[in-house]
């Protein structure tokens, strides 16, 4: 039986530690959900960089809150331009994507 390259390649890299799975399904969900068209991981763009966020709230807010806040959007927190609610994200990816980006920082 022949495994595919891309799958075998993939498995090596977790089991090596190159990769975290959670890590990379984050990225996955930031990209899904369009978050890479104003967040980038270590740049402002139209809204701060991630390493920025989790600096900001590191000890100061937990992945539950932020998920929140993203759901329901925000605005002064960063500058004038607003960040839109995201309701439309499931609760559990805004979970990951939270938790992920309060690691950015680390």
């Amino acid at each position: 039986m022949r495994i595919p390259t891309a799958v075998s390649l993939s498995a090596l890299s977790v089991s090596l530690g190159l990769l975290s799975p959670a890590a990379h399904a984050s990225e996955a969900l930031a990209k899904k959900y369009a978050c890479v068209a104003c967040h980038q991981a270590d740049k402002k763009l139209v809204g701060p960089a991630w390493k920025d966020i989790a600096a900001k709230y590191k000890g100061k807010l937990d992945a539950d809150a932020l998920a929140a806040s993203i759901k329901k959007g925000s605005s002064g927190k960063w500058g004038a331009v607003p960040m839109p609610a995201q309701g439309h994200v499931p609760d559990a990816d805004l979970g990951a994507l939270a938790t992920w980006i309060l690691q950015s920082g680390s």
